[in-house]
Parts: structure tokens; C-alpha cells; sequence
């Protein structure tokens, strides 16, 4: 089976582009810039305009010097992104410094910082803008400029009510915030886990290729190797030297021997081009037959059933899901592990089982995901590595995207041991032609 690198997929850097970070700061200062525009003008309202207006120049100031000295296109390092971002949440709580604090209803606004935090970058950074944020709205709790209302009926918020305000943003900061990295890590290792599984059916279908190249190879070179061996022979009966006679045999017994080389390659190849039909019981004998030497006994049972054999292509999907189960199995069987097969007019159905500890409750509705293993492998190094929990994932993915659908159980007590049960409507298994039908 093929392996993928824990580095190939995993914990891949995350970067927020320069151009996001400044459009979102960009939209706060017009939508800052409109709010004081409001309330002082259309509500006329009595607001800190001077310092409210400098806290907006500064940030308005610091975009067109980031746009001016760097690249918007440039991807930021995670601090750097974290850091604009504490910024956002800074200027922020200056202008509800002057315009009320928890009392104005802008308030809220701290979750975005965090939110945005939660969604592209490391869950450290989040969790200290989050901090940030509830510090500042601590802050503003205290100390703050009376909320801009009219002088004649002034606006007056029994504390309580304060408390109420700080703990909904605390409580939104962390739930949202916490939602939201969980959500998205899902995202990304489902991403990453398609992408693995795109790579190995790029690998399997590489490998398949290998057998009509090398019969191509072996058809192209035939005709100049035999026109050797014949001139060689030739010249080897008619040169009276010895010393050249000898070295005219030599030629040709190699050239012979490159011959019976190729004659063995197109052999190989005639009877496993990608595009061979092959019965189902060949199918699953060429799948089994690399884990027979590993201690564990593979024991294939085909039923017997009134209709034909199902022949199907010798689809890479199909041999690599199958196989890696397969290898599962043997990895984690005592003894035994048996495959059987059965079909009829409608259905192919193939149960792989094997007497092992089987699949753990807590995993078993969730077996399948991308990053789920309990496995410990040997590293290069001698010590013990979490496996990566990709298999089964790629292996269940292959298999549905030729129709098939996988199941997951477990013996029934006193019996123990996992089952993987594969099913395909007997037509689509059949039907199946060629790897980019299952690639699409």
C-alpha cells in the first residue's frame, strides 16, 4: 500500500493574505467614520468627534503605510496577522473608551477580531485575542466617556444590566470563537485528507501504467535486438579469428538473453494492463495474495451462486481500497481473517473480517474520518509515532467513488473481531472502465 508523510499533510502553517486583513480594516474605518457621522449629525448627539476621528486618522494611516511598504498579495506570518488584528481590537475599545463603553451597542464588536482569529490561524492566537478582547471590555466596564444620548432625558443603565452586557461578550467571544476553530479544522483536515487520497490514486494509477510501458517497450525494442542477433550470427560463422568469434557469441547470446527478458516483460504485462477485465475471485486473490506471508492465515471463501461471475476492470480504486482493508485486518488478526464473496443479478457483496480486539465503541460510528487512528507505528528513529488515521479514510473514499458502499461492525459477543462489509450494485461494478471514471 502506498504511505503518505505525516509532513506531507499535516499541521500545514497557516497564513491570512496582507489584502484581507486591510479591506477588513478598511470597512471598520468607513463604518466608524459613518456611525460618528450619525449620531453627531443626524442625531446630533454630543460625541468625542476629536479623539474619536484621530483613533480612526491613526488606523486610516497605518492601511496606507502597510499598503504602501509591502505587497497586499503577501501572505503574513500567523504573529503578524495576530498582531493587526489585537490592533483592530485596541482601536476599537479607544473609541468605546469615548463613546460609552459597555453601554453603546457596538460593543459587540470585539467578537470579529477573535472570530476572524478562530477561522485562519493557530488556535494560541485566538485563544489571546480572545483574552485581549475580554480585558478590554473589563476595562470599559470601569472607566469610560458617558454614552452620547440626549442632555434632556439622559440614558442611565442600572449596573446589572452592565454585568449582563460584559458576560454575553465573554461568552460569545468563547463559544463562537470556539465553534468556529472547530468547524474549520474539520474543513482543513477533510481537505488535506482528499488530498491524500488524490495523491495515492495518482500513485496507484502510475503503477498500473507501468505494465503498458513496459510493453511498449518490450514491442519497440524486439525488432533492432532481433536484427542484431541475426547479423551477429551471421558474422559469427563467417570470421575464421577466434579471439572475435568468441567475442561475436558473447554478443549474441546476450542479445538472446535481452530477448527472453522482454518476451517475460510482455508477458507480465498482457495478463495486467490497466484496462484488463478480470473476474471477481481474481480480483480478490491478486489483492490478498501480498499479506499471505505474515503469520496471520487468509482464508477466502467464494459462494456459489446461479448466476455468472461478476467481471470487472482491474480498477487501481478498487484494488487499493480493498487491499488496504485488507492490511487492516491482517495488522490487527490474532490468527485469521477471512474475505468472502457473494453475488447475484444485482449485487456484488464482499465481507472482510478478521479475529482481532475489533473497533473500539467510542470510533466505531466514526470510523471512516480522516484522522482517526489509535495506531502507534515505529518511527526512523526507534521511538513509537501516532499513525496518521488516513487508510481507511482514503480506502472507504476509493471504494464509494465506484459505487460501492462500506460498512463497519464488529463480531457479535462472544465472537470478536472488526467486519468491513462492501457492497456495489452488480451493474456499476461491471460498468466501470477505466480510472477516470473513478477519479470524476
Amino acid at each position: 500500500m502506498t504511505e503518505i508523510a505525516d509532513s506531507d499533510f499535516r499541521h500545514a502553517q497557516r497564513h491570512i493574505r496582507l489584502d484581507t486583513i486591510l479591506r477588513l480594516r478598511w470597512l471598520a474605518v468607513l463604518g466608524q467614520l459613518a456611525a460618528i457621522f450619525i449620531v453627531a449629525q443626524g442625531l446630533e448627539f454630543n460625541v468625542e468627534i476629536v479623539p474619536c476621528v484621530s483613533i480612526i486618522a491613526l488606523s486610516a494611516a497605518l492601511n496606507l503605510a502597510l499598503q504602501t511598504a509591502a505587497n497586499p498579495m503577501q501572505r503574513l506570518e500567523p504573529m503578524q496577522a495576530a498582531g493587526l488584528l489585537a490592533l483592530n481590537i485596541v482601536e476599537l475599545a479607544g473609541l468605546l473608551f469615548f463613546t460609552g463603553g459597555l453601554q453603546n451597542p457596538f460593543s459587540f464588536l470585539f467578537l470579529a477580531p477573535v472570530l476572524i482569529s478562530a477561522t485562519a490561524l493557530p488556535a494560541r492566537f485566538t485563544f489571546g485575542l480572545g483574552l485581549l478582547a475580554v480585558a478590554c471590555a473589563s476595562v470599559l466596564f470601569f472607566f469610560h466617556f458617558p454614552l452620547p444620548w440626549d442632555f434632556d432625558d439622559p440614558l442611565v443603565l442600572p449596573p446589572i444590566y452592565l454585568v449582563g452586557v460584559w458576560l454575553s461578550i465573554a461568552l460569545a467571544i468563547g463559544v463562537t470563537s470556539l465553534y468556529s476553530f472547530q468547524v474549520t479544522e474539520e474543513a482543513r483536515k477533510l481537505a488535506d485528507a482528499l488530498a491524500a487520497t488524490e495523491l495515492v490514486l495518482t500513485r496507484e494509477q502510475h503503477l498500473t501504467q507501468l505494465d503498458g510501458l513496459a510493453a511498449a517497450a518490450a514491442h519497440e525494442l524486439g525488432t533492432p535486438l532481433a536484427t542484431i542477433f541475426l547479423i551477429s550470427r551471421e558474422l559469427e560463422k563467417t570470421v575464421k579469428d577466434p579471439s572475435i568469434a568468441a567475442d561475436l557469441k558473447t554478443l549474441r547470446e546476450q542479445t538472446q538473453r535481452c530477448r527472453d527478458i522482454l518476451s517475460k516483460i510482455t508477458q507480465l504485462s498482457s495478463t495486467g494492463a490497466p484496462f484488463d477485465r478480470m473476474k471477481l475471485s481474481e480480483l480478490i486473490e491478486e489483492v490478498v495474495a501480498p499479506h499471505r506471508d505474515f503469520g496471520v492465515e487468509i482464508k477466502v471463501r467464494i459462494a456459489v451462486a446461479a448466476a455468472a461471475e461478476p467481471v470487472g476492470s482491474r480498477n487501481p480504486a478498487i484494488l487499493y481500497g480493498i487491499g488496504n482493508i485488507v492490511e487492516n485486518a491482517v495488522d490487527f488478526a490474532h490468527t485469521t481473517v477471512e474475505v468472502n464473496a457473494w453475488w447475484n443479478k444485482d449485487h456484488i457483496e464482499l465481507v472482510i473480517s478478521d479475529d482481532g480486539p475489533g473497533i473500539p465503541p467510542d470510533i466505531l460510528n466514526r470510523i471512516g474520518e480522516p484522522y482517526l487512528s489509535r495506531r502507534r507505528t515505529q518511527d526512523d528513529g526507534g521511538g513509537e509515532r501516532r499513525g496518521l488515521g488516513l487508510g481507511v479514510f482514503i480506502a472507504r473514499t476509493l471504494l464509494e467513488r465506484t459505487g460501492a458502499k462500506v460498512s463497519f461492525t464488529n463480531r457479535i459477543f462472544p465472537d470478536h473481531g472488526a467486519v468491513v462489509q462492501i457492497t456495489w450494485p452488480r451493474q456499476r461494478f461491471e460498468a466501470i472502465e477505466t480510472l477516470e471514471e473513478t477519479i470524476g
